[in-house]
């Protein structure tokens, strides 16, 4: 019997979660954000951000009794490589730099199997490979859409691997189709980011704003308000009736009234971006809504972040999951 093999674009539906591919090096290569129009945003760390496969997967139907993927990865962390059976963790493997194949020996029998390729890290695939396999077709669509864009917070590199990443959690407990716009340190609302955005297909999007702005002071008082909102209406132009959610930043106890370097805390950079929701709300933005940061992950949940008091360890991703999937939910029903 010989093995299937699944590369990207061979079979629609299979690979998900990439903006785009393009071939590399005898590899594919998987992009969040456009390969063709990432130099307009003329940041270089975004395009390497966009090249790591946070929320990307192959999601399949087959008997297969086992499967192999060959990866490249790029020198630097990177994460692990996730396997799921049937909605459960089945494997998990490490990666570090340099090439890899992963076997995966899997369970007997009909299965819905899918591959969460690692949340940080650049990595590169070969196709898919199935051992045993009478057949393998793409697993039917999950449901609704779901656009997600934020920074280190959304991408998760701390997570305990790429399918417990909180965008994963939810989407895989809602039974939601995840597209994953999560870039550590760059969430500074890009237009091509925006652009991104607003060609692809959504049901429901998330934007978790205001972190990054303040970490590196990209904004100020004057010019962030603003930002956010033609960043929402340049979304909303092109997904007139999709319910969008705006995220405050979590907490970070030593920020919340430190001052960055153009004078704004954490605390008034989460104000900001809730009077821009609040704003657009009157102006007639009905499907627009607010969640506020430290109700998902707050003062009183401190104990669950790194060394760093910034970013959630594995179980504050948890959290975070466990109170955004209600409210995200009720979200997407309005």
């Amino acid at each position: 019997m010989r093995p299937i093999l699944l590369t990207p674009g061979a079979r629609p539906g299979v690979w998900r979660g990439a903006l785009a591919w393009t071939e590399e090096d005898g590899g594919w290569q998987p992009w969040r954000l456009p390969p063709e129009r990432i130099a307009t945003a003329h940041a270089p760390v975004l395009a390497t951000r966009a090249r790591m496969p946070a929320g990307v997967r192959a999601a399949v139907r087959t008997d297969a009794a086992a499967l192999e993927l060959r990866t490249w990865a790029a020198a630097g962390d990177v994460t692990s490589l996730d396997v799921t059976v049937d909605g459960a963790l089945w494997r998990r493997t490490a990666l570090a730099a340099g090439a890899a194949t992963s076997h995966v020996e899997l369970p007997p029998g009909a299965k819905a199997v899918e591959v969460w390729l690692p949340q940080f890290g650049e990595v590169r695939i070969g196709p898919l490979v199935l051992h045993g396999a009478t057949y393998a077709t793409a697993a039917p669509g999950a449901g609704p859409r779901w656009v997600t864009y934020g920074s280190s917070i959304t991408q998760c590199r701390s997570a305990a691997g790429p399918s417990e990443t909180w965008p994963a959690l939810v989407a895989r407990r809602l039974g939601w189709e995840l597209t994953c716009l999560g870039f550590a340190g760059e969430c500074h609302l890009d237009p091509v980011a925006a652009r991104a955005i607003a060609r692809t297909p959504a049901d429901l999007i998330s934007l978790c704003l205001g972190g990054n702005v303040h970490g590196f002071a990209s904004m100020s008082a004057r010019t962030f308000p603003g930002q956010v909102s033609g960043f929402v209406q340049a979304v909303r132009d092109a997904h007139p009736s999709v319910p969008i959610a705006v995220l405050t930043p979590i907490t970070s106890p030593p920020r919340e009234r430190l001052p960055n370097q153009v004078g704004m805390t954490r605390d008034e950079v989460r104000a900001a971006v809730a009077d821009a929701v609040r704003t657009l709300r009157r102006c007639g933005e009905t499907r627009l809504h607010l969640i506020d940061g430290p109700g998902v992950l707050g003062p009183g949940d401190a104990h669950l972040l790194l060394d760093d008091a910034l970013h959630p360890d594995a179980d504050g991703y948890r959290l975070m999951a466990d109170r955004l999937t209600p409210r995200l939910a009720a979200v997407a029903a309005h």
